[in-house]
This record gives C-alpha cells, sequence and structure tokens, in this order.
C-alpha cells in the first residue's frame, strides 16, 4: 500500500483539525455534558470512522478495508478499557466534572503524538528486522496473561500511584493543591504555581505510553501499513472523551472486560507468532528458512474473533452485575422485613397468616399487657 505524503498531511491535518473543533465547539467553556451531547457526538465520531473505512476499502481494496475494521474495533476496545485508569485518575485528583472534558481532550492530544512516533518506531523496527513480530507477539502473550488476572471491581476504582514522571514534576514545579477554575498556572506570593489541573493532564498523557505498548504491537498483529495503523488510533482516541461520559456508570459494570481483551491480545499475539514463522528470516529458527506448516490467518477471521469476543464479554459482563445487584437487593428487602418484625422467609405470605418473629411478639406482648391490667381493674 503506497501512500502519497500529500495524503499523510492531509490525514494528519484532519484529525488536528478535529481535535481543534472539539476544544471550541465543546471544552472550551467547562460544563458536564449532557447523556445526549455525549450520545450524538459519540454517534458522529464513529460515524467518521465507518465513512473512512468504507472509502479506504473503496480505494484501497477490501483486504486493506478489512485490517482497518478489524484495527479500529481492537484499539477501540483498548481505549475503553483506558477509560477504567482514566477514571481511577480522575477520582484519585478529585478532578470537578466540569473541568474533566479539557484534561481528556488534552490527554487524547498526547495520546495521538505519542501514537504517532511509537507508530514510527515500530514500522522503522519491523522494515529493519524480522525478528520484531516474535518480540511483539510474546509481549502480546504476556499483556494477556496480565489483563486475565486483572478483576474490575463493580464498588469503587482501585488507588493510583504517581509514576515517576509524576514524581519529577512535583518535585521540580512549584504546585496548589487547589481549583482554580480550569487554568493550568496561577500566581500565588509573587510567583507562577501549577495547579492540579497541569499535573492531571501530565498524569494522563503520561499514562498513556503505557496504553501504546500494548496498543501498537496489537495493531500491527493485524495490518503491516502504518497509514492503516495510525488511522485505526486516531479514530479510536477521537471519540474517547465523549465515550468516557456517555458510558459513566457502565464502565463499571462490565466485569469481564480485561479477560475479553485478554482473548483478543492472545490471539494477535499468536497471530503474529504464526505470521513470523511463516516468513522466519532468524537463523536460529528452522535454519533461517520459511517454517511451512505455520498458517496465515485470514483477516475475516480475525476480525470475526475480536468481535464475537467483545459481545460475549460485554454481554457475560451486563448478565453478571444484574444478578448481582438483584441478590444485593434482596438482601437489603430481606433486611428491612427483618427489622420490621417479619420472617423473610414467610415475606409472601398473607399478614394475618404470617408468624411474628421474637421482638415482634415481644412488643405484641408488651402492647397486650396494659389492656389486661385495665380489665382486672374493672
Amino acid at each position: 500500500m503506497n501512500v502519497p505524503l500529500w495524503v499523510w498531511l492531509l490525514t494528519a491535518g484532519g484529525v488536528l483539525a478535529l481535535v481543534v473543533f472539539d476544544f471550541y465547539a465543546h471544552v472550551r467553556t467547562p460544563h458536564e455534558p449532557t447523556f445526549r451531547e455525549s450520545a450524538i457526538w459519540s454517534s458522529v465520531y464513529i460515524a467518521l470512522a465507518i465513512v473512512f473505512g468504507l472509502g479506504l476499502m473503496a480505494v484501497a481494496g477490501t483486504t486493506y478495508g478489512g485490517e482497518y475494521f478489524a484495527g479500529y474495533v481492537t484499539e477501540k476496545s483498548l481505549s475503553v478499557d483506558n477509560l477504567f485508569v482514566f477514571l481511577i485518575i480522575m477520582t484519585r485528583f478529585a478532578v470537578p466534572r466540569p473541568y474533566q472534558q479539557k484534561v481528556l481532550l488534552v490527554g487524547v492530544a498526547i495520546a495521538i503524538v505519542l501514537r504517532g512516533l511509537f507508530i514510527w518506531a515500530g514500522a522503522a523496527a519491523i522494515a529493519q528486522f524480522s525478528w520484531v513480530f516474535y518480540l511483539f507477539g510474546a509481549f502480546l502473550l504476556y499483556t494477556a496473561v496480565k489483563l486475565a488476572r486483572e478483576k474490575h471491581e463493580e464498588d469503587a476504582p482501585a488507588e493510583f500511584k504517581d509514576n515517576r514522571l509524576l514524581r519529577l514534576v512535583r518535585r521540580i514545579l512549584p504546585s496548589t493543591t487547589e481549583y482554580h477554575s480550569d487554568r493550568l498556572w496561577v500566581r500565588k506570593a509573587g510567583r507562577l504555581v501549577a495547579t492540579p489541573m497541569l499535573i492531571v493532564m501530565i498524569a494522563i498523557g503520561s499514562t498513556d505510553v503505557l496504553f501504546a505498548l500494548d496498543s501498537i504491537p496489537a495493531i500491527f498483529g493485524l495490518t503491516k501499513e502504518p497509514y492503516i495503523v495510525f488511522t485505526t488510533n486516531a479514530f479510536a482516541l477521537l471519540g474517547l472523551r465523549q465515550l468516557y461520559f456517555l458510558l459513566g456508570g457502565l464502565l463499571q459494570r462490565l466485569v469481564y472486560l480485561s479477560q475479553g481483551l485478554a482473548v483478543i491480545l492472545g490471539f494477535i499475539g499468536v497471530k503474529l507468532v504464526l505470521e513470523a514463522l511463516h516468513t522466519n528470516e532468524v537463523p536460529f529458527i528452522n535454519s533461517g528458512e520459511h517454517v511451512e506448516w505455520a498458517p496465515e490467518i485470514p483477516i475475516w477471521l480475525s476480525l470475526s474473533i475480536i468481535l464475537g469476543t467483545l459481545t460475549v464479554a460485554t454481554v457475560a459482563s451486563l448478565l453478571a452485575t444484574r444478578r448481582r445487584t438483584r441478590d444485593v437487593a434482596s438482601v437489603a428487602e430481606q433486611g428491612e422485613l427483618a427489622a420490621s418484625g417479619i420472617d423473610p422467609e414467610l415475606a409472601g405470605t398473607p399478614v394475618g397468616e404470617a408468624p411474628l418473629s421474637h421482638s415482634a411478639r415481644v412488643g405484641r406482648v408488651g402492647d397486650l399487657e396494659p389492656t389486661d391490667e385495665r380489665t382486672d381493674r374493672r
């Protein structure tokens, strides 16, 4: 796939224009987006990604189009998993809801730049060294095992710990602990100090470096074309701000998302290793010859497995959390019934036929005693 320089420049300019539009249209005036606003703009960005993919398919062919859509779905699902970390960071720094949009948009802009650099480095490494695919595959398998062991709790998000960059920034930059609207710098006692807004933006931006470590090898496992790798990453990231507010509490309900992503990354890791074997040039593997028995997995199969796994993980998560919510509600109802003196096991029995609990019988006896005394006096 030969992509002219002017197409690269036009694509990068389009991505930049969308980020600038997002800032002036939504983020410039601090506010908490409504569900309707988030739903509309999430749909717009997803529609843009689909239209771009269809255009790519029409121009470059169905193979490249299939690679784009498989990559986009994978990157989007990994981005949703990243939202858990964003939620933890927002909670850790107590970012007011109206200012979270700005933090997220700056994080997305930083992420696009970092992903671009990683993609350039990855493409250069692949072109130079064929063994890089073995390395990518092994790393994805390792990441898959780690993800499979993770648990997304419904209750409270996990604790966020400052990374080395954040600790360095805190040591170098004088900062304040109070938010001053959405400003990054304020003057205090005659000197310029950083606000928590700047610190949290650095936290989100630096955290994306870790996200890119599994994201970039995953997409290179589906396509070898740097242009497709870049566009899938860009479109997956562009709608992330709206998706954060749209999903809201649903994020905590996707309890099996990590396991679903583990299956996807594990599959792509195996796919990478098989492709590396099929085109092997490493001297100490099969004497530097291609391994003929290693199959090439077609892109339609990859896309089917990715979509199927995400569907199963989402449905299983929602069913599990619904059952858990129902069980919690049942326990709470039983507690209320017991506190009212009604045996929870006989809650469905007509009131007149239901036996009273010990506390209720004591109360009933206590209520009757004064009546008996008055009867005796008569």
